[in-house]
């Protein structure tokens, strides 16, 4: 986006298309519904006659992180960015975290999740003292093993620390990362668990709920909303189990609002600058799409965005101020649509609200550009 200096991301950051710059994107069915019509791309050409809708957003809160992307597109937008700490926590925040949980604490730098249990496990387990790190999200994270700090008191310093998070230093995730096994060979569990800042009111979720209309969230999606609005949910691992779990959620409910995030795409390729990874595993997605589109009924809609940038081929770790690509598919629904550039993510929320008769603070729907 234009604005990028402004969020210090290095210069060029353009996940998609660096990526195929890079090397061939295998991306059919993707391409089929009108990935290269949204913009020029290496490898990725248009479609004379796209199967779907096809555009691409840009993000009106100043951040670039998950809580702002995710919120945006439920209709919230931000006056000010969620604070970063790029040298670590204020020492009164540390010692009233240390204070309240009645043990010392390690790390307290920005690091890479996998790499600080490396660095800073063995005195972990030596001293039982939890590690405490952060990232260019703002999040306060604390890591520990299962066999030292047990899940439920390492979810007991995460509910802590949330409550003193507060005011200035309000975060916008506190997450507990537990991890297993033996110095050299450490790994992170399933046991992650979130703790957001509860949205203001009125979102689309709110309102959905309201109305009756049954929300689904795959992934992160009840952790990022604490849950408000969410009817029914599904933890995932990885991309593999959002997919087939997102698959079980569609043949289920007859009616109703579907909420997935794919995970890998940012924690196990983006943040890990592993542009391989990341460009295989678009084309996995890609290649699971057809099983998706053909579960779908004539009236179902599906709408494929993300909440930021997150260029694996670029120096640094951090999301990247983006504009996010938009995709919408629908049996029923009218091909070859241009929706051209939107001015925030809450369009997409706002055509969700649209759909089911309710509206949300932000957004210009584009329902009426698809039936």
């Amino acid at each position: 986006m234009p604005d990028w200096e402004a969020f210090c991301d290095p210069p060029g950051a353009d996940t998609l298309g660096n990526l195929a710059r890079l090397r061939e994107l295998f991306l059919p069915n993707m391409t089929r519904i009108g990935l290269g019509n949204i913009r020029p791309m290496d490898g990725i050409p248009p479609t004379a006659f796209p199967l779907g809708a096809y555009g691409r957003c840009a993000l009106a809160s100043p951040g670039k992180d998950t809580t702002t992307g995710h919120w945006e597109m439920a209709g919230i937008h931000l006056d000010k960015p969620f604070p970063l700490y790029p040298n670590g926590f204020p020492r009164e925040i540390i010692e009233e975290f240390e204070r309240r949980i009645g043990r010392s604490s390690l790390g307290n730098k920005t690091a890479s999740g996998t790499e600080i249990i490396k660095e800073l496990g063995p005195e972990h387990m030596r001293t039982g003292s939890p590690i405490v790190y952060t990232s260019a999200d703002s999040v306060f994270q604390v890591a520990a093993h299962e066999e030292v700090i047990p899940l439920w008191e390492l979810y007991r310093m995460c509910e802590i620390a949330r409550d003193i998070l507060r005011g200035p230093h309000e975060v916008g995730r506190v997450i507990a990362r537990p991890f297993v096994g033996a110095p050299g060979s450490f790994t992170r569990t399933v046991n992650r668990h979130d703790y957001a800042v509860a949205p203001p009111r009125g979102m689309l979720l709110d309102r959905l709920e309201e109305r009756g209309v049954p929300v689904h969230s795959v992934g992160k999606i009840a952790d990022v909303f604490l849950s408000r609005g969410v009817s029914a949910f599904d933890k995932t691992t990885n991309n593999a189990d959002g997919m087939a779990k997102t698959l079980a959620a569609l043949r289920s409910p007859e009616r109703g609002f579907l909420f997935v995030n794919l995970v890998d795409f940012d924690q196990q390729f983006g943040h890990r600058n592993d542009a391989e990874g990341y460009a295989e595993a678009l084309e996995r997605f890609d290649a699971w799409l057809p099983e998706c589109m053909a579960a779908m009924r004539d009236t179902d809609l599906l709408m494929l965005t993300a909440d930021h940038g997150c260029d694996p081929t670029v120096p640094g770790t951090d999301h990247t101020r983006e504009y996010v690509p938009l995709l919408a598919y629908g049996p029923g629904a009218r091909r070859n649509v241009n929706l051209g550039l939107r001015a925030s993510l809450s369009d997409i929320g706002q055509t969700v609200a649209a759909n089911f008769g309710v509206s949300i603070p932000h957004g210009e729907s584009f329902l009426d550009q698809l039936i």
